[in-house]
């Protein structure tokens, strides 16, 4: 166990007469709180009874009360007190260790609300091991617990010492060197996703297992207190340079509106700067991404910033951001851009993120991008304003500067289901809009309590309370951020009545909800990764094997419409005649459905229920590379020739429609009426009968003749028709063109 850390002063604490309101300023009310002390009496967890001189408080472990007392200390109020407060407003049932665990909770939060106050309080390691030891103490509360994990430590270390093939530790790397040296006990998901929250600045509810994840991505699973301390270092030293640069150190000449943030900035070195491609054009720059926009300044010859150019991403354009390829004169050939389109601009812009290997700045930047994009996007399918607005922000301005930290700490980007960005998870997850209609109704929820202070609030008002602090009020604290006066309530709190000491709040259970959909996604996920192949052959190839039964169905339809077998085509037409006229034809449909249905009940049920067996396909032989271009261009070629044919038609249509040709259009508008009648007079079903027995009986040996006789005049007769006109126009030319007909 880490030793205790020395508290700050009561007596010198700004904190201490907000909590004399809330414990009440007598110390020595120990005889008037008897009465809640027999009426608590009757639950069916054991209740901690005042602090003897030893300083144990049963059925606290030692760690767990070592915790309560600092919290006691910082708070500024006797033990016994702290726990006679919480024993009167929790009435939760319980056994021991859930109890415990929700007195540990309950001191925590408050100590936390205290200690996030201070401006410095995460580059303080008294706070880090503060932290790291209420995590410890809400893991293992009881003794009983205590001793559990106390044991399981000891073997795994015993384990590692005992490991003749790990190798040796000076071959690590000196961050798992210290950490086998340090042997300190360790903190699960469970206990950091109930104590991180608590500081806006380190996590929030809804990413928190997934920075959890990313923090003991080498460590399997259970974070150490190096991994823990190194976080809340880098944290603390992004914050203080996004704070500096807010005041003006370093910062660009821009015009930043109220409540901007800038998140950070690409390119500030003009050895490295940032591409910017619109069209065949390409200027290098300065990117910079705040809260509310994209800011791109080109570098002029004499390495100096010219006039930013903003891409508004607050406001609703239609934008879309993705990946995409790109390169010099428009070219796709290096994987490291990233797309921005809006209604506001003509054609796509292309941010490059040069990179000598790999595409991570790219996927760095774009991550940040699409969590401001969507925070925008919640602010306005809410209707947002006010404070609301500014703690959705701040939400996204504190994800995004964490995502930094893990990003430049621990070189890690988590993606996908495993991202620490709240909207961009929320975005993603299955069923995450539920995650972000859980968020709105807590915000809807945050309402002020007039002139109330905090420190007169009841204890029942205490137990209503959000146990995470707001995020708009940590980075007004921080400096980052300047609250409305009517918004500014330092010492005030909001009630949030979801949010319980011990319980789930909505949107931790949409979450959970969320991720059990997830696994079944990222299983379906696996399968693909497995059955993509690069070839375009090979592509082809198991298109062709999937498809091979509509193939195979197709032709036999073609066989027995080209007449090759009479008696089997004869039988055919029948069936199929006497089908479209009894009307069982529109039953066909229906019938097919069915039949997949019971084919995949059937399987379920009494098929093989072992996993699918590889489905296997024969690969073409592998072509070179001038012969995969070769068919390349041959494709291109095809697909450019029956681009040409479609117009060619559209423009004889064209013609026919607007007379050109009067002879032909007599006939086409007389087949026109006709058409028209037989709609009119003929029942639709002796349509259909007789368009399918002419295009059956075409290759019938009655017909062959006839049909290829007006097959061919028919031709004959479209390849008299002309085609309409066309007059191809440079693009300057268009608009003087559009002028003329204004005018005309």
């Amino acid at each position: 166990m880490p030793p205790s850390c020395p508290c700050p002063a009561v007596t010198s604490s700004p904190q201490m007469g907000l909590f004399e309101g809330l414990f009440g300023g007598d110390h020595n009310r120990g005889t008037g709180s008897q009465q809640e002390r027999s009426s608590s009496s009757a639950m069916a967890v054991p209740v901690p009874a005042p602090a003897p001189s030893d300083g144990a408080i049963p059925p606290l472990s030692a760690a767990a009360a070592s915790v309560v007392r600092r919290c006691a200390r910082i708070a500024g109020v006797p033990v016994d007190q702290l726990l006679r407060r919480f024993d009167a407003a929790e009435e939760q049932a319980g056994g021991p260790l859930e109890y415990a665990r929700s007195v540990v909770e309950h001191c925590s939060y408050i100590a936390l609300r205290v200690e996030a106050r201070r401006q410095d309080h995460l580059g303080d390691r008294e706070f880090h091991t503060l932290t790291y030891d209420m995590m410890l103490a809400w893991e293992a509360p009881d003794e009983e617990t205590d001793a559990v994990f106390q044991k399981t430590a000891f073997s795994i270390l015993r384990d590692d010492e005992d490991d003749e093939d790990g190798g040796s530790i000076f071959y690590s790397s000196p961050t798992q060197m210290a950490i086998q040296v340090d042997g300190r006990r360790t903190v699960g998901p469970e206990a950091f996703a109930k104590i991180a929250p608590a500081c806006p600045a380190i996590a929030h509810p809804i990413t928190v297992r997934n920075l959890f994840d990313a923090l003991t991505n080498s460590t399997g699973g259970r974070l150490h207190f190096l991994i823990y301390h190194k976080y809340l270092k880098h944290l603390d030293e992004v914050l203080s340079s996004a704070k500096r640069i807010l005041g003006g150190h370093k910062a660009p000449a821009l015009q930043l509106s109220d409540g901007e943030v800038i998140l950070d900035i690409h390119g500030a070195a003009t050895t490295k700067p940032v591409l910017q491609h619109i069209g065949t054009s390409t200027w290098p720059g300065r990117l910079t991404l705040t809260n509310h926009a994209l800011y791109f300044e080109a570098i002029g010859v004499d390495f100096s910033y010219g006039e930013a150019v903003v891409y508004d991403l607050a406001r609703d354009l239609k934008q879309s951001v993705k990946r995409e390829s790109t390169g010099p004169w428009g070219a796709h050939l290096f994987d490291k851009a990233v797309m921005y389109k809006s209604s506001s601009t003509g054609e796509p812009v292309f941010f490059e993120f040069p990179q000598f290997k790999g595409h991570t700045r790219r996927d760095y930047w774009f991550a940040v991008i699409k969590e401001v994009l969507h925070a925008h996007k919640f602010i306005r399918k809410y209707r947002l304003t006010s404070f609301q607005k500014a703690e959705a922000l701040s939400v996204s301005t504190l994800g995004v500067l964490r995502y930094r930290t893990v990003k430049e700490g621990f070189h890690i980007l988590p993606a996908h289901f495993k991202t620490t960005l709240a909207f961009n998870l929320a975005e993603k997850l299955p069923k995450g809009d539920k995650i972000l209609e859980a968020l709105y109704g807590q915000l809807k929820q945050h309402c002020p309590r007039g002139s109330q202070d905090f420190g007169q609030s009841s204890s029942n008002e205490l137990m209503l309370a959000d146990p995470f602090p707001l995020s708009a009020y940590t980075m007004a604290r921080m400096g980052l951020l300047t609250l409305n006066e009517e918004d500014n309530h330092e010492e005030r709190d909001f009630t949030v009545g979801d949010v319980q000491i011990g319980g789930t709040s909505s949107v931790q259970m949409a979450l959970e909800r969320s991720v059990g959909y997830s696994g079944r996604v990222e299983a379906a996920r696996a399968t693909l990764d497995q059955v993509k192949v690069e070839d375009i052959d090979t592509n082809v190839a198991v298109l062709k094997e999937l498809l091979f039964p509509l193939i195979e169905i197709g032709k036999r339809l073609l066989a027995l419409a080209e007449w090759g077998e009479p008696l089997r085509s004869y039988v055919f037409l029948i069936c199929f005649l006497y089908m479209i006229y009894s009307g069982w034809i529109w039953f066909l449909f229906p019938g097919f459905l069915l039949g997949s249905t019971l084919f995949m009940l059937w399987n379920k049920h009494y098929g093989n229920t072992q996993s699918l067996g590889a489905f296997e396909i024969v690969t073409p032989p592998r072509r070179r590379t001038v012969e995969q271009l070769l068919a390349l261009q041959e494709a291109i070629s095809q697909l450019e020739a029956h681009v040409q044919a479609g117009n060619i038609f559209l423009l004889k249509l064209r013609s026919l429609m607007l007379a050109a040709f009067p002879q032909s259009t007599n006939k086409v508008a007389a087949a026109l009426v006709v058409a028209a009648i037989a709609f009119i007079f003929v029942p639709f079903r002796v349509i259909v009968l007789v368009i399918l027995l002419e295009a059956y009986t075409r290759q019938m040996p009655l017909r062959k003749k006839s049909s290829e006789k007006l097959v061919r005049r028919l031709r004959e007769w479209w390849l008299r028709i002309p085609a309409a006109p066309v007059q191809l126009l440079k693009p300057q030319e268009t608009r003087r063109w559009r002028s003329r007909l204004r005018s005309r």
